[in-house]
């Protein structure tokens, strides 16, 4: 328990009286918003596998700090945005992270900065390996019933590096010394299945096709009648990403890079596209699919291009799959590979929302550790979302689709009135930190219970009683269906 000295200090912007400013004995939190979450992940057992799959190599009796206790101190603090292990040493003292750890308000405090630079140094190859089983575990066991399909989502993103980290190299895309992170997400349910910390000059796919082996046959020995579907962009359409989805028959998205010969087969297409907007002046958008074979591919694959002609002037972009009816509706196929751009905000939400481009360790696997860290606090945080979320009806159309089938705008108009809606539902990080965590509470322990006192003037306070409501009523272990 940190103790200040008694002082005072008065403001006199106000008239007639002055404003008073003194610190007191009581207890207080600006994170009490936790609480709720804590309750949800008691009953999911995330951060309880998380802790199983680390091995201690601590004399038992010497232990102060549990394994337990600094797992959730740190993934906790990542979800309340305090991404570094200095902001411990002011936490470690914080009555809402003692209760989070499983520690009273008047017990010794937290591990310090220190003792969590040591811990996360400590984890070795056979834990981050079973780190990398948890987090598929917990991605079979977020479906109640086995999905039909699943459609998975890779993509890296850059992570800046200050110093002489181990494997960080000059990246002359970002320009920068850097780590380059790859995430599998599923677009069902946006969960993360699967991380892993490439050295900084990496090329996106290293090491992908292994990941995506494994990955696969992990999920098809739980669901073995599950359809895979596998997107990414340009960076991931190299020979042996085509190959092993062939070899495991899984259906494939690819961005393929625009070439020479690319350009030459939709030059036609381009041309009329060009007239149609001279004559009408309206947008063109249109498609055409042919079989193409690289020099390094060894047979012909389909490639579908996409041509727009508008007033910012022309584009062309191209894909290669193999999913199904490509030859009939090759832009069904081009929008379905842009809906890919939904998974890179699961991206978006790890790296700027929780802050997984602070892995800021010396070792290697430190910092890859730090990434599972991340990893499972966007989980927890992306299960809950799905828990608390109150989508409103959709409207009623002749003929009646569904949302997918539905016009662009159409679907704009209802994300942007869901949003309205069910801000938690749809809430990013910073979303969620304002609304529900970042909330003043005075704590107080008497010798039968510990008493969480909130202002009845917060005005996210609603939520917080929603959101409690949910959490106590979960009785199972599973999230409910993917919309």
């Amino acid at each position: 328990m940190i103790l200040h000295s008694v002082w005072q200090k008065c403001f006199d912007f106000l008239p007639g009286k002055p404003i008073v400013v003194e610190p007191v004995a009581a207890a207080f939190s600006s994170d009490a918003g936790l609480l709720p979450i804590r309750q949800f992940d008691e009953r999911l057992g995330l951060t309880a596998g998380f802790v199983a799959a680390l091995e201690d190599p601590r004399c038992p009796h010497s232990i102060e700090h549990t394994l337990a206790e600094m797992v959730r101190s740190r993934i906790y603090g990542i979800v309340a945005d305090y991404e570094d292990q200095n902001d411990h040493d002011t936490l470690r003292s914080d009555p809402v992270f003692k209760l989070i750890a499983g520690r009273t308000p008047n017990d010794d405090d937290l591990a310090s900065q220190p003792t969590l630079s040591r811990f996360e140094n400590s984890i070795g190859v056979k834990s981050l390996f079973r780190l990398r089983d948890v987090l598929i575990d917990q991605f079979i066991a977020a479906f109640k019933t086995p999905p039909r399909r699943l459609t998975l989502d890779i993509d890296t993103f850059d992570d800046p590096t200050h110093g002489r980290q181990q494997l960080s190299f000059f990246h002359g895309y970002y320009d920068q010394y850097q780590y380059l992170p790859r995430a599998i997400t599923c677009a069902e349910n946006d969960l993360v299945l699967m991380v892993c910390l490439l050295h900084g000059s990496a090329h996106p796919a290293l090491g992908a096709d292994d990941d995506v082996e494994y990955l696969v046959r992990r999920l098809r020995a739980a669901w073995p009648g599950v359809q895979i579907e596998l997107r990414g962009d340009s960076g991931f359409g190299v020979p042996a990403m085509y190959g092993v989805c062939e070899h495991l028959d899984i259906q494939y998205t690819f961005g393929l890079t625009m070439n020479a010969t690319l350009k030459a087969k939709s030059d036609a297409l381009l041309a009329f596209c060009l007239d149609e907007f001279e004559r009408t002046g309206q947008p063109q958008r249109r498609f055409c699919d042919f079989w193409y074979r690289a020099e390094s591919w060894p047979a012909q694959r389909r490639v579908v291009v996409k041509v727009e002609v508008h007033e910012q002037g022309t584009n062309r972009r191209a894909i290669v799959t193999n999913r199904p009816g490509v030859f009939v509706l090759p832009q069904a196929a081009y929008d379905a590979y842009v809906d890919r751009g939904e998974s890179e905000n699961r991206n978006k939400e790890l790296k700027a929302g929780l802050a997984a481009d602070r892995l800021s360790d010396h070792r290697y696997l430190a910092n890859l550790f730090r990434l599972h860290l991340h990893t499972a606090a966007h989980n927890l945080l992306v299960r809950l979302r799905r828990r608390v979320a109150e989508p409103p009806r959709l409207p009623r159309v002749d003929p009646d689709l569904p949302l997918e089938a539905r016009p662009p705008r159409d679907k704009r108009r209802y994300f942007n009135q869901r949003r309205r809606h069910d801000p938690l539902g749809e809430g990013h990080p910073c979303t969620w930190q304002t609304r529900l965590i970042k909330v003043a509470a005075q704590v107080r322990e008497t010798a039968r219970r510990v008493v969480v006192e909130l202002s009845g003037c917060w005005p996210y306070l609603e939520h917080y009683a929603a959101v409690s409501e949910r959490v106590l009523a979960v009785s199972i272990d599973a999230d409910p269906a993917p919309d």
